[in-house]
């Protein structure tokens, strides 16, 4: 709408400052006083103009097309349809009218419309940039990539410097992978506006993927100096920091994310996994219960919080967290595992029998899972997960299921063999599993 209104008001700007021979003094006038608005004057001021239009003047398609693209601008959209159908009946084939019905369609969210619209315009002009865009865009939002990409290459072939036609191609070429394509969009578009700060954010990331983290931050603190309120570039430099091992930056940055945009939960989860790894457990767990308020369904939060409650020996609590969680991602044994452990922890066993029973109804009796819920439901009779684990492969699953032989070991007080099962648990290299850091804790002093 903003390019369509852009194009009108330009042609206007140009006609109405140019001698019109055949025009009456009531025309020239109207038509100067209309650019002077367009110029300098608001939207309100525009409008007003036309409902005193020279008679002659009434019938124009450009005017009238001009005058529907300002209603529509100033949410008057029943009036702006109304022009536009008649203006569509008489010029089926115009396409800033098609264009305007289009605009019109997309604020009624009558995507089928908007749509037949656009199509309209691109088999009457396959290049046309307006058009190509908006079809980009649709297919962008369906997350169709490479179709919007397409459009947008359209859209540049009619107009090589259109700047939303470069980003869209340069966005599109960025998730599809083609690195070279995306950089080139990026810099013409900072070649044409070098105060483009999303092209500077983009250039960043490309920089902190390839963990040029020095380079990334200075294309990212000019985004910043552009847009200082855009809490997402204060997201991605706390994470250029965090990578280059400055702490105290990253957690300036998240910080000021956090500030800018107190409802977002990114920020907190970010902060909270910085504290986390200092073992600045408080902080930690205020900024994932943060998380947690802002977004409930980020269950890996509540996995976080019971760590934390585990390890500061609060079980009540660590129950509520990894049932949470739990309930969240059923899938996730390991969360029931804990809780069965907490309640043991509690010395509370007729409580978790009642949780375990539930927890193993549906799992197949052999699997490591079912055996390890039914240890801890019975606290007896460990030999077969014993020798299951110990000729398992998968480093990861034996690494985990050893972690809750140690915990069976620490609750029955046999602490030397807890000890042995923990270290094994630390013996493995690269683990990604939660209990590796809960074994690590259970091998250190608090």
């Amino acid at each position: 709408m903003k390019k369509l209104l852009s194009i009108l008001i330009f042609t206007f700007i140009f006609w109405g400052n140019l001698p019109i021979a055949a025009a009456s003094n009531a025309e020239t006038n109207f038509a100067q006083k209309l650019s002077q608005v367009l110029q300098n004057g608001t939207l309100s001021e525009a409008l007003t103009l036309f409902e005193n239009m020279p008679e002659n003047l009434k019938g124009d398609v450009d005017l009238k097309t001009l005058h529907a693209s300002l209603l529509l601008s100033a949410g008057k959209t029943g009036d702006a349809e109304k022009i536009a159908s008649d203006l569509l009946s008489k010029q089926p084939k115009n396409v800033d009218v098609l264009l305007l019905n289009s605009m019109i369609a997309k604020q009624k969210n009558n995507a089928v419309k908007k749509i037949q619209y656009l199509n309209q315009i691109v088999a009457i002009e396959p290049n046309n940039p307006e058009a190509n865009i908006e079809l980009g865009n649709d297919q962008a939002t369906k997350r169709k990539y490479r179709n919007a990409r397409d459009y947008y290459l359209k859209a540049l072939k009619g107009d090589p410097n259109n700047i939303e036609a470069l980003f869209g191609h340069a966005k599109m070429s960025y998730y599809l992978h083609k690195d070279d394509d995306s950089k080139a969009s990026f810099n013409k578009i900072l070649e044409l506006d070098p105060y483009n700060a999303p092209s500077y954010s983009y250039l960043a990331k490309f920089e902190a993927e390839a963990r040029h983290f020095k380079t990334a931050t200075e294309y990212l603190t000019k985004a910043i100096s552009l847009e200082p309120d855009n809490s997402d570039y204060y997201l991605d430099l706390g994470n250029y920091h965090r990578e280059s091992r400055k702490f105290a930056e990253a957690e300036k940055a998240w910080k000021k994310a956090v500030e800018l945009d107190p409802d977002y939960f990114l920020g907190y989860a970010y902060l909270a996994g910085l504290y986390d790894e200092q073992n600045k457990f408080d902080l930690a767990y205020e900024n994932y219960w943060k998380v947690i308020q802002k977004n409930p369904e980020y269950y890996y939060a509540y996995e976080s919080l019971g760590m934390i409650a585990w390890h500061k020996e609060d079980y009540a609590n660590s129950i509520k967290f990894f049932g949470s969680a739990y309930k969240a991602n059923p899938n996730n044994v390991s969360y029931a595992l804990m809780v069965a452990a907490n309640y043991q922890k509690m010395k509370k066993p007729q409580d978790c029998k009642t949780f375990t029973e539930k927890a193993m109804k549906n799992l197949d009796r052999n699997s490591f899972e079912y055996l390890t819920l039914r240890l801890l439901h019975d606290m007896t009779g460990d030999s077969t997960l014993t020798l299951k684990v110990q000729s398992e492969e998968s480093k990861k699953k034996k690494g985990k299921y050893l972690y809750y032989l140690a915990v069976y070991w620490d609750l029955k007080g046999k602490l030397d063999l807890a000890h042995k099962y923990y270290a094994e648990v630390l013996e493995i290299q690269g683990a990604d599993f939660f209990e590796y850091r809960l074994a690590e804790w259970a091998q250190s002093p608090k």
